[in-house]
């Protein structure tokens, strides 16, 4: 053994085993529990790519996306052409469940942001761990990260802007430019992720990270979008990201819309309720009778018309316009989840049978020039059955995502430099569907992770906030006796 001159070991002279391995290093870092957690929702996602022989295919998202992606022009549609950027990647594979084994990984993805940025926060590995179990294990995800759809790709979009700017105390312009980019990528996704490009914006000047944070995010923010939206007006004559916002603001107003109150101009009085009546403001889209779909032509050629009359119906009926988004948004803390529209199911099991795609010529061009091997979702024994088995707490779609808003709002309270961008943002994600046309069980899903990282940046606060308080109560002298 090597020695100094005063018979001290040299610190060079320590062997190679005294050196802590990977697994021990692992275990003194504490995150070997999130490793356990992350490698059981691996597992539980494998069961599904064996479980189901192909992706699920929604009629109308899923092949309006397979579709712009093989002929890359942005839709008239509700759907800005992100998605269909990254399916049109994945195309030269021809194969459908690549895609959905790709944004499997983008879920466990998104797990393991929400537990490194917590750990960051000083969160202890159980409670960083637990804010990820909701994104891990719930079916509502699993089965989302399953479909050709373009909520994970939104969902791990925000979460890594969210990544990169709580990076540092104070973002550089590096980091800013870098969120812009990913929020502006999160917005030509779902234009419901828009406006958070300017909640990132007034985070970073509430801050104070300088002038040059603020105009990279600005710039690598809004340039992508307007270069889209340059691209939609050479094809639809109008700078939008999309074609049918009017359509869906027009479906939000008629469950309250009183033209006698509202008073249109001829024109528009033509999209005034006609007596057809649904379950949720979002059928109206739908509904062959609604007054919208008796005029000629198609909807695109409408949408102007239809945003003038709902900037009005909610100029002149606030109260009821608001009343109807809460008593909507309200439905996300029901337990258990109630149906909404009636005909959508809400996803808490994992189901076995087969389903059949109905034979639209859409989904046979979309067969022949993405993927041959396109065909009804069936569910393959005997994983099918194991995954059957499997039980996630209907309490917790609930009553856990209003706790978490709840928490989340105390935390941008008590920790507003790491709490308040993830709350607004999932609030930003919840209410903006709802408020521009409904409420959607799959709508709410991508403001789940961000909630979860509010809401426990929250608890660590308010545990922090009782404990300060405790120790003065117990570091008092206790009074003289009589």
């Amino acid at each position: 053994m090597l020695t100094s001159p005063g018979g001290v070991q040299a610190p060079a002279a320590r062997s190679r085993g005294s050196r802590p391995s990977a697994t021990r290093r692992l275990l003194c870092t504490g995150h070997v529990l999130f490793a356990l957690a992350a490698l059981l929702a691996a597992v539980l996602r494998g069961l599904v790519m064996l479980g189901y022989d192909t992706a699920q295919l929604y009629w109308y998202d899923s092949f309006t996306y397979l579709d712009t992606a093989l002929h890359l022009q942005p839709s008239g549609s509700f759907h800005p052409a992100g998605y269909p950027f990254f399916l049109r990647l994945l195309a030269p594979f021809h194969s459908v469940e690549l895609v959905v084994a790709v944004q499997h990984v983008m879920g466990l993805g998104i797990g393991l942001t929400v537990y490194l940025l917590l750990r960051r926060a000083g969160l202890p590995a159980w409670g960083a761990t637990a804010a990820t179990l909701p994104v891990l294990f719930d079916p509502s995800f699993v089965r989302l990260e399953h479909a050709v759809l373009s909520e994970t790709q939104v969902t791990f979009l925000v979460m890594a802007a969210l990544a990169v700017l709580a990076r540092r105390g104070r973002p550089s312009a590096k980091a800013a430019a870098a969120a812009g980019l990913l929020l502006a990528l999160a917005a030509l996704t779902r234009t419901a992720a828009t406006p958070l490009l300017g909640l990132a914006l007034v985070w970073v000047i509430v801050i104070r990270a300088g002038w040059r944070p603020v105009l990279a995010l600005l710039l690598a923010g809004t340039l992508p979008l307007a270069a889209y939206a340059g691209w939609y007006r050479a094809h639809h004559g109008r700078f939008a990201l999309s074609g049918s916002d009017g359509v869906a603001l027009w479906a939000r107003t008629m469950t309250f819309a009183d033209c006698s109150r509202i008073q249109p101009p001829p024109e528009e009085a033509r999209l005034c309720p006609n007596g057809t009546v649904v379950d949720a403001a979002s059928e109206y889209v739908w509904a062959p009778g609604a007054s919208l779909n008796r005029l000629p032509g198609d909807q695109l050629s409408h949408n102007d018309l239809a945003r003038s009359f709902a900037l009005r119906a909610v100029a002149a009926q606030p109260l009821d316009y608001l009343r109807d988004v809460a008593a909507d948004a309200a439905l996300a803390f029901a337990s258990p989840p109630v149906r909404h529209p009636l005909r959508v199911v809400p996803t808490l099991t994992f189901p076995r049978g087969s389903w059949v795609l109905p034979a639209f010529p859409l989904i046979a061009k979309v067969r022949a020039e993405y993927d041959p091997a396109i065909r009804g979702l069936s569910s393959v024994e005997p994983y099918a059955g194991v995954l059957a088995a499997y039980r996630y707490p209907s309490v917790l779609h609930g009553l856990l995502f209003g706790l978490a808003l709840l928490l989340g709002g105390i935390g941008a309270v008590l920790r507003p430099r790491r709490a308040m961008l993830p709350w607004a943002t999932a609030m930003c994600l919840f209410l903006g569907p709802i408020a521009a046309l409904d409420f959607d069980h799959r709508y709410v899903l991508p403001a789940v992770p961000a909630a979860c990282l509010a809401a426990a940046l929250g608890a660590a606060g308010l545990c922090r906030l009782l404990r300060r308080a405790r120790v003065p109560s117990l570091r008092r002298p206790a009074s003289p006796r009589l």
